[in-house]
């Protein structure tokens, strides 16, 4: 990858201002494009390099599309410096610590394609994930061209998802840098999320110009195969950067609180003429949410996959003492949910 000016990688001023007097003399801005288990890859004014990946660099967190410092004289990374934007999601193993995506986003390009991947639930999620790391999403609806109706598939994003900006296209075609070049521009930066075989990997080569390997569509539902395995920020034709990140099987959202505001802010509004501060939305007198679904306002499966957000997210805020305790009193609960169940066998 050949060097570019600070601007051009998206420098501005938001990073120059979390830097010292001293930082700004004697440190280089360099920019993250793709991490390994003992070196980080960057790019900056000199070119590309890659740099050790130092326990400091590992405490405090790196992922591609950050900002570090690093010292010319002895070509090592200093520390990693304030972010823009974040985008995460929270370990689907182990639900308990948080995993970094990309940063320093400006567009996050949420990939679906016109057939059985396409899924409002999912798509919630990424939206919300968007929000609330501070990126703009958009929907790419992928392999138009080979759906009887992709605009169906436009149609639902737009009612289902209100506000949402949809692109539908084929990423083969030679107009796609052309249909979304205004999210790609010098200094801007896209991230591509989606799940596997949505057509991740094409776009990524018709908005880079690169010839990355392309699995063969499967006849039985026609999505592709997984083969992006790593994160990776490569140039974009337009000027911009785009970070390429695998197919995600799971998406656990992560103090995402507000980004699910953004998301179901129909159903948000509403609640706020609850009578009730606490209400659930099920069957409280003057529930204003009821009153919107009896009136056909809001769709009954869209509430229950807010609740459903709603609850993961807070689950996702405990601390581990809370974890703790809550796990204690489901415990509690359960044990006397047997007892009392062993008393009425008992007394028949």
């Amino acid at each position: 990858m050949s060097n570019a000016n600070l601007a051009e990688l998206g420098w501005g001023g938001f990073f120059l201002s979390d830097m010292s007097v001293d930082e700004v003399e004697k440190l280089v801005p360099v920019r993250v494009t793709d991490i390994h288990k003992s070196a980080v890859g960057v790019i900056g004014e000199a070119g590309s390099e890659r740099l050790n990946m130092t326990l400091d660099l590992v405490e405090q967190g790196v992922t591609v599309g950050d900002w570090l410092l690093k010292d010319p004289d002895t070509g090592q990374p200093v520390r990693v410096l304030a972010r823009q934007s974040l985008l995460k999601r929270r370990n689907a193993r182990t639900n308990v610590d948080d995993q970094l995506i990309a940063a320093n986003v400006d567009t996050l390009f949420v990939v679906s394609s016109c057939n059985k991947d396409f899924n409002v639930a999912r798509l919630e999620r990424y939206f919300a994930l968007a929000h609330q790391g501070g990126a703009e999403p958009v929907l790419i609806l992928t392999k138009a061209d080979l759906a009887a109706d992709p605009e169906s598939y436009v149609a639902e994003a737009r009612r289902s998802l209100p506000g949402v900006q949809v692109e539908a296209l084929d990423a083969m075609a030679p107009d796609t840098p052309a249909k979304l070049a205004t999210y790609c521009g010098t200094g801007q930066t896209v991230v591509l999320l989606g799940t596997s075989g949505v057509g991740k990997t094409t776009l990524t080569n018709a908005l880079t110009g690169l010839d990355q390997l392309t699995a063969d569509i499967r006849s039985a539902d026609a999505r592709g195969r997984h083969t992006t395995t790593a994160r990776s920020m490569h140039r974009m034709l337009a000027g911009g950067w785009l970070i390429d990140t695998p197919g995600m099987r799971a998406l656990r959202l992560s103090e995402a609180r507000a980004g699910l505001e953004v998301v179901f802010s129909d159903i948000e509004a509403v609640a706020r003429e609850c009578r009730f501060n606490d209400c659930a939305h099920e069957s409280e007198p003057g529930c204003a949410v009821q009153v919107a679904i009896t009136a056909g306002e809001i769709e009954p499966g869209r509430l229950k996959r807010w609740q459903k957000l709603m609850a993961e997210d807070a689950l996702s805020a405990e601390t581990p003492v809370e974890s703790r305790e809550r796990h204690r009193k489901l415990g509690r609960a359960y044990a006397g949910g047997k007892a009392r169940g062993s008393i009425k066998r008992k007394g028949r």
